[in-house]
């Protein structure tokens, strides 16, 4: 059976999508087999791929609270090896409907169980909350990855996140566990931006990844066009982390080795310092 992730944090703005569809993308194109699954009724990780979310038929809406098997309501082969379930506004009303069904905490999970073994990876990008959609998320997966933003008041509501995470640990999943924290938006020629990161640091000093993802022009562009970084630009700097990144997740997961190999761009292109800040 495939790991399962969850990318979480109340906070909107930190990079759950970019950070959710970087790695997942880049997983699939080195050859493991993905699920990326849309939580969030924004549905910006399925715009973010190219896929209209107002035109999909069935979504992670129809699966939560419809009962729609998840094998129905793919978009397979979004990218090669990746596939998809997409959501669209429709699931801003699953916060209200969840709460009078039946096992309304583990309707994802239950779901899942049904084509986890088709995948070596599965994520879920969540919404910007605390609510059902991200209890679900929770209660599904192995993991979370905790995405925080090197600004000014970062760390506000941290704490309320990961009591949260230890909630659902102790009456829903008792497997589940942070796997790490990745700062986002990194700019190392900020005073603040570095203290962040040190602040951060200190709280996980085992849990933060060695990856800082950059403040990048670029990773702000791609989604616009439909585009995966590793599409749009793939010898930008934040290209360049969110590979390092993956190659951490990947190994923090001890993921088997994939049954095939493959690139976004060539090896020595990617291969830069994957800490760097600047724009592009």
């Amino acid at each position: 059976m495939g790991k399962a992730l969850a990318l979480a944090n109340q906070k909107g703005g930190v990079g759950k999508t970019t950070t959710s569809v970087s790695v997942a993308s880049w997983l699939a194109a080195s050859g493991w087999r993905v699920l990326l699954i849309d939580a969030d009724p924004q549905g910006n990780a399925t715009s973010s791929l190219g896929i209209d979310k107002r035109t999909l038929p069935r979504s992670t809406y129809d699966v939560l609270i419809e009962g729609v098997a998840v094998g129905d309501a793919l978009v397979v082969a979004a990218r090669e090896r990746l596939d998809l379930l997409g959501a669209n506004p429709a699931l801003a009303g699953a916060e209200v409907e969840l709460v009078s069904l039946s096992r309304r905490e583990r309707r994802l999970g239950l779901a899942l169980e049904t084509v986890r073994e088709q995948y070596d990876v599965v994520l879920i990008d969540c919404p910007p909350s605390l609510g059902l959609l991200t209890v679900n998320a929770l209660a599904a997966v192995d993991e979370v990855i905790v995405p925080i933003q090197c600004e000014y008041l970062a760390l506000e509501g941290l704490m309320q996140l990961i009591n949260s995470i230890d909630l659902v640990k102790r009456r829903l999943n008792p497997a589940l566990d942070v796997i790490g924290v990745v700062m986002t938006m990194f700019d190392p020629r900020t005073r603040l931006a570095n203290q962040v990161v040190e602040d951060v640091r200190r709280y996980f000093p085992s849990r933060m990844f060695t990856t800082l993802i950059p403040r990048s022009v670029r990773l702000a562009e791609a989604p616009s066009f439909g585009k995966t970084i590793f599409e749009y630009d793939p010898t930008s700097r934040g290209a360049q982390a969110y590979r390092s990144l993956s190659e951490e997740v990947a190994a923090r997961l001890a993921l088997a080795p994939p049954g095939a190999q493959a690139s976004f761009g060539s090896a020595a292109s990617l291969s830069g310092a994957a800490t760097s800040g600047g724009s592009r």
